[in-house]
């Protein structure tokens, strides 16, 4: 019974029955299938609104930190000349006009090499104290100094402070940059371009574009493949913002409804400004160019605001692919999609038709691409990070956008890269060289600020920074640090004593005698001190530090700012240590400064993105040698150059400016170093091979040949000749130390210290001839 019954079901119907399709069935399963397709879209739509909120309302990107040049601040009296000024205003990409129009432009008019009259409109920037508006003045530069400062109606300016040079950035890992632009700050002939362009029916839609899905639906299906898209602006945004680049299907569905999502939130001006920000137009090296600010500086190094016809039309034409129409790699492709561009502008009514045919008869007016690497001066920000490292944690500097205002000068910048460059390229042909390098310091005397910093002899190239890291021996440059210890003492030492150079023979605790000799490898018997150190004598200095002992000597060069570990050896006195550039002009700074020392620095300021000041670098004056003590030994310096080894340096400078500095040379001539200042400028240069091998340079033949070309080109007052309170001049016999006279043979004309001068004078023997000695040229 039951089998029969289970059979009955099961049974075909016959040929005569009829068959009920089950559509009650099919409908609850249809029924079911939308409910359940709309409770997962819910809920996928809740997730991703959740998704697009929290990530437009928060922090949208992680901002670099930016580092910046000091602000040039211009007065009457200020020390410049034109080359210097122009190399700032080329740092800053000033474009030389006829007649000033817009901000970023100068006009230039010349009555001689030395007088020359400029007219600029400046760009205003926001300071840590206020914000600088845009400023038209006129400046005129005569005698290597500002001669007047007027605005355009005449009146004279106080002072005038010019925005500085973005010289690079502390950047994310992912290196992704850009420069924040609101909307107000867009041109409205970049906004207005940007919408016929890439979304003419962007205040109409509600963040999708049937009409526009719909063409593009039918142009891949042709070409069977996804060759176009149907994206508007607010669809262009998701995707850069959200999701990835791609073109699928399934990237596109959740970026309709994110669209419609941001729509729905935003007002189009928060989505568009959102959009000039975000999208890509292109990379340098590593770096992403994000938004058209950046790319406004990067492609022309200049603001938006500055931007013409031709530039604005190319910015929007990368929009369609940056990579693709590379204006440097593919000029001519560029050309033609800015074309297109302006083509639209023009049946846009945007431009007229005169525009409309200069603009695309005009080049692409790029910027050099040297000139936009992602930091300007590599070796200078390395410092600056290493020096922020002490007071920032490394996530805040890559991510807080903070903005950092350093002690760089461009135009001395600008000028060392020049003299790097051009002795060296000399240096290796004259002596027939190959693989010099470089480094060099310059420091602002008395500030210890930083005003250029140069690693390599390719000063644009982020390797080796030589002048934080290369340590080599420093030779002769330790010597004025044996005289300033016994300078310090003046009841025992002046500049006349004199000091025994006889052959030195020391015995080492190993047992062997270590026997330094002279360059000339001659003996000289008793000299003054001061000439002693003139003419590099080691045989003079090692007594003279022998007698002092070694310690008193390594307590000096550690007052004098030297932080590393000295070994308390003889050799140390004739330069057996290793230091970098740095270091070493750390100590030197200390002697320009007439014994304040003073920690050689790189910043100045610190604002967090909101333009705050987080931290102010306060300048640290410390006396750790009289004055009394450094104004001898900076005669005993400038006597070096007038006398002694880098008596050359005045092929370059007028017998009449006093400077005062030292050479350096290792042994085998490995290392050629060069330490001088002026009384406002102090350099450092080391010229060697990074493999340590021999060259034929010394240090006069080779790095004070970098120096003097570099030290010439600035405007600078000579070392201070006024002496300290407790300091006179005097008539010193040479041979015996003692007082002379003018008109005595040997008598030189030194400091001394007023309570320890010689009681007795010298027999005087009436010397022959009337010329004139380099300090009497100085004081006539």
């Amino acid at each position: 019974m039951t089998k029969r019954r289970f059979l009955s079901r099961t049974k075909k119907p016959s040929g005569n029955g009829s068959f009920h399709f089950p559509w009650m069935l099919v409908l609850w399963v249809f029924l079911g299938f939308v409910i359940l397709a709309t409770l997962i879209l819910g809920v996928w739509s809740i997730y991703l609104d959740k998704v697009v909120r929290e990530k437009f309302e928060g922090k949208k990107w992680s901002l670099p930190s930016r580092v910046y040049s000091r602000p040039l601040e211009l007065y009457e009296g200020l020390p410049l000349t034109p080359i210097l000024f122009e190399k700032e205003l080329e740092a800053l990409g000033y474009r030389t006009m006829p007649t000033i129009t817009s901000s970023g432009q100068v006009s230039r008019r010349a009555a001689s090499a030395r007088e020359v009259t400029y007219e600029v409109l400046t760009r205003g920037f926001d300071f840590w104290d206020k914000r600088e508006e845009p400023q038209k003045f006129t400046v005129r530069i005569d005698e290597g100094k500002v001669a007047s400062l007027m605005d355009p109606k005449g009146v004279a300016l106080p002072l005038v402070r010019m925005e500085p040079e973005e010289i690079g950035g502390i950047y994310p890992n992912n290196i992704e940059d850009r420069v924040l632009v609101k909307l107000d700050q867009l041109p409205p002939l970049l906004g207005e371009t940007l919408l016929a362009v890439e979304d003419k029916h962007f205040l109409e839609h509600h963040g999708v574009s049937p009409e526009a899905i719909l063409r593009a639906m039918w142009v891949n299906a042709r070409e069977g493949e996804v060759v176009q898209g149907g994206s508007t602006l607010t669809q262009q945004l998701v995707k850069n913002f959200y999701l990835t680049s791609k073109q699928s299907l399934t990237r596109k569905i959740p970026e309709a409804i994110m669209s419609i999502l941001l729509e729905l939130h935003y007002t189009k001006s928060e989505i568009l400004e959102a959009y000039v920000n975000e999208v890509y137009l292109g990379r340098s090296g590593s770096r992403e160019i994000n938004g058209f600010g950046l790319a406004s500086q990067h492609y022309f190094r200049k603001p938006l605001s500055e931007l013409n016809a031709q530039e604005v039309a190319l910015l929007v034409g990368l929009v369609k692919g940056a990579s693709f129409y590379n204006p440097w790699r593919n000029s001519e492709r560029a050309k033609a999609r800015r074309n297109v561009v302006l083509g639209v502008m023009h049946s846009e009514g945007l431009i007229d038709e005169k525009q409309f045919k200069a603009a695309q008869a005009s080049p692409l007016g790029l910027a050099a691409e040297t000139e936009t690497s992602l930091i300007n001066y590599p070796a200078f920000v390395d410092l600056v990070k290493r020096q922020l490292k002490q007071d920032y944690k490394e996530d805040d500097l890559r991510k807080e956008g903070l903005r950092i205002f350093t002690t760089i000068a461009p135009m001395v910048q600008r000028l060392a890269e020049k003299s790097v460059a051009t002795r060296i390229a000399q240096l290796e042909k004259q002596y027939k060289i190959k693989d010099l390098q470089v480094s060099m310091v310059v420091t602002s005397v008395g500030s210890g600020e930083i005003l250029a910093l140069i690693g390599d002899k390719n000063p644009r190239f982020p390797g080796l920074n030589r002048a934080l890291d290369a340590n080599r021996q420093i030779g002769s440059l330790m010597k004025p640090f044996v005289y300033l210890t016994a300078l310090d003492q003046p009841q025992t030492y002046n500049l006349g004593t004199l000091i025994s150079d006889d052959p030195v023979s020391i015995k080492g605790g190993d047992g062997k005698l270590w026997e330094p000799k002279n360059a000339d490898n001659l003996s000289h018997g008793n000299m003054p001190l001061y000439l002693a150190l003139a003419q590099s004598e080691n045989q003079a200095t090692v007594r003279l530090g022998m007698q002092l002992t070694v310690k008193s000597v390594v307590k000096t060069i550690k007052a004098a700012g030297y932080d590393g570990e000295i070994p308390q050896v003889p050799s140390i006195l004739i330069g057996a240590v290793d230091m970098s550039p740095i270091q070493v002009t750390n100590m030197y700074h200390t002697i320009a400064a007439e014994g304040v020392h003073t920690p050689l620095h790189a910043i100045r300021e610190v604002l967090n993105a909101e333009g705050q000041p987080l931290k102010r670098y306060a300048i640290e004056l410390d006396q750790r040698f009289s004055p009394q003590s450094t104004f001898e030994l900076q005669h005993a310096l400038q006597a070096v150059l007038r006398e002694g080894t880098g008596r050359s340096v005045y092929n370059s400078f007028p017998q009449s400016l006093p400077l005062a500095g030292k050479t350096g040379t290792t042994n085998d001539q490995r290392d050629s170093w060069f330490a001088g200042f002026s009384g406002e400028h102090l350099a450092v240069v080391w010229v060697g091979k990074d493999d340590n091998s021999k060259t034929p340079l010394s240090g006069a033949s080779g790095a004070l040949q970098v120096w003097a070309d570099l030290m010439r080109q600035l405007p600078t007052q000579g070392v201070n000749q006024q002496p300290p309170e407790g300091v006179s001049y005097d008539w010193i016999d040479t041979a015996t130390g003692l007082l002379s006279a003018e008109q005595c043979e040997g008598a030189m004309w030194l400091p001394l210290h007023n309570d320890y001068k010689p009681k007795e004078s010298a027999e005087c023997k009436i010397k022959e001839g009337s010329g004139e000695h380099w300090w009497q040229k100085i004081f006539n």
